[in-house]
């Protein structure tokens, strides 16, 4: 595929890594410095799809990204799952105790918090990107600042690895899904997966059906997280994925929970690549 492919933040950032490994490694890319502003470029044609973090396997989903989504009634068609190895760099010549501050995404801080206690005189400060930060701390000589970012950032902006692989569980995981303004195309045998929006009656009851509902078709349930409806105080929209083996399956449980729910969508019906 020859397209240009809209991802948060610089090369050398994780997403960048994802394009690279979903699409090819010389994939052209569209640097957005927030999820906001890559809707954007995907949404006036910048960009022809996207690369978006969705859920990280210790911060949990990044449930206003769900929300952009849905807003802008956007498909996911695709998802790629990478290793997060998160690194402690700074200026050549610099050790841990010259470091009077650390710069990265507010996930990143997150994730490496573990590592982070151990140096409570060093000032956490949050970032639009994790490569972004890496650049600017070479482009600007910044001594005493530290960038948590990839392998890949430190070797670009030509920064020193004070500290390896600093994230506080070593099995670290994002779950990266690929965006589109049209709908997938993929063979009804390859999906088995499926991103979906609900909202229910606010009654006793109501959560607990619309479950037994999908245990009764073989859907396995993902993760399901709910998010207020800014609108309408104490209703929630609900963001469910759910996998399963038979498409078939799959279909019966949508024209059931199209029927119960006040208000049903997809957001996506794709691939399971899960390692």
């Amino acid at each position: 595929m020859n397209a240009k492919i809209a991802i948060q933040g610089i090369k050398g950032s994780f997403h960048h890594q994802v394009a690279q490994e979903y699409y090819y490694q010389n994939v052209e890319v569209d640097e957005c410095l927030s999820f906001e502003e890559l809707i954007d470029s995907l949404m006036s044609g910048k960009s022809d799809q996207a690369v978006m973090a969705i859920e990280n396997s210790i911060a949990g989903p990044i449930i206003p990204n769900y929300a952009l989504i849905d807003k802008n009634n956007l498909h996911i068609i695709g998802e790629h799952y990478l290793d997060i190895h998160q690194n402690f760099m700074a200026l050549k010549g610099q050790k841990i105790e010259d470091i009077l501050e650390v710069h990265s995404h507010p996930m990143a801080l997150l994730q490496c918090m573990g590592f982070l206690k151990k140096y409570p005189n060093i000032k956490l400060v949050e970032d639009k990107d994790t490569a972004e930060t890496a650049r600017r701390i070479h482009q600007n000589q910044l001594k005493g600042i530290a960038a948590i970012a990839s392998k890949t950032a430190s070797e670009m902006y030509d920064l020193e690895i004070l500290a390896p692989e600093i994230q506080t569980i070593n099995n670290n995981m994002t779950r990266f899904v690929i965006i589109n303004k049209a709908d997938n195309f993929v063979s009804k045998n390859e999906i088995n997966r499926a991103s979906i929006k609900f909202e229910l009656d606010h009654k006793r009851g109501s959560l607990a059906a619309v479950l037994n509902v999908m245990s009764d078709c073989k859907l396995n349930l993902t993760k399901i997280q709910s998010l207020p409806k800014i609108e309408t105080p104490w209703k929630y929209s609900f963001f469910v994925d759910v996998t399963f083996d038979k498409y078939e399956d799959y279909a019966k449980a949508k024209a059931l929970l199209t029927i119960m729910a006040e208000y049903f969508k997809v957001l996506g019906e794709y691939k399971n690549t899960k390692p």
